[in-house]
């Protein structure tokens, strides 16, 4: 059975491409999980996962190793406790506003520690505020925790990654595509291409294999009209 491993990063919702893959290829042995901890790209090296959805920031991860595409745009926001300051501001704090507050960071919280849902109880107590993506936040928003964006905030991209050198790549050009939007009927999904590649050489068989049939019974007629016994005149030569 053929198979297909793809970890993403919290927040991150692949949910309606790997939803596009399952009808296209029900039989696939199609392996998805979260990797909340650890260096995603890892996974990658390791030959864990085929592909991965990764969160970074500034300049692309892609390198020598790896092909990276960016998806779309992350927003930052700032969460903080019901009655904080940050709850007085309709839409959006400046940046300075937000720096000026006691901050939370995440790295403080790993899985062993309850991770993030308990960072987000800490957040409510009104003690620290947390920068986190906007898909985070709507992830584990809770009533007593106010989200606001962040006035010139730090965006995150995200973006599919996958090794640059791999034995066989036919599925994972397959869910690349999907990704990238391509329909299943798409001349540039590669189960079309090599359909097509493949009618192509059938259809050139035949033209052969008909071109052949032709030329001999060309030759069977010719050699019919000939008289019983007689050569073939010798071609002149000019």
């Amino acid at each position: 059975m053929q198979k297909l491993s793809i970890a993403y990063q919290t927040g991150v919702t692949p949910g309606k491409w790997i939803d596009r893959f399952v009808e296209r290829y029900p039989a696939v042995d199609l392996k998805v999980w979260r990797e909340d901890e650890g260096q995603i790209l890892d996974l990658l090296a390791t030959g864990e996962a085929d592909a991965v959805f990764v969160r970074y920031r500034g300049e692309s991860p892609k390198d020598a190793t790896r092909h990276v595409i960016p998806l779309y745009e992350e927003l930052e926001v700032v969460c903080a406790g019901k009655d904080h300051d940050v709850e007085y501001f309709e839409e959006s704090v400046p940046l300075e506003t937000v720096e000026s507050f006691p901050q939370l960071d995440l790295a403080d919280y790993p899985l062993s520690t309850g991770g993030i849902p308990v960072a987000m109880e800490v957040v409510a107590s009104g003690a620290q505020v947390l920068r986190t993506q906007q898909s985070i936040a709507r992830l584990f928003a809770r009533k007593d925790v106010v989200v606001r964006f962040i006035e010139d905030g730090s965006p995150t991209q995200v973006g599919i990654a996958w090794p640059s050198v791999a034995e066989d790549t036919t599925l994972l050009e397959e869910f690349i595509g999907i990704v990238r939007g391509r329909t299943a009927s798409s001349s540039r999904q590669t189960s079309v291409r090599n359909q097509e590649q493949k009618a192509k050489r059938i259809n050139e068989q035949k033209k052969a294999k008909a071109k052949a049939q032709a030329k001999a019974k060309q030759q069977d007629k010719s050699s019919s009209k000939r008289p019983q016994g007689a050569k073939a005149k010798p071609r002149k030569h000019r």
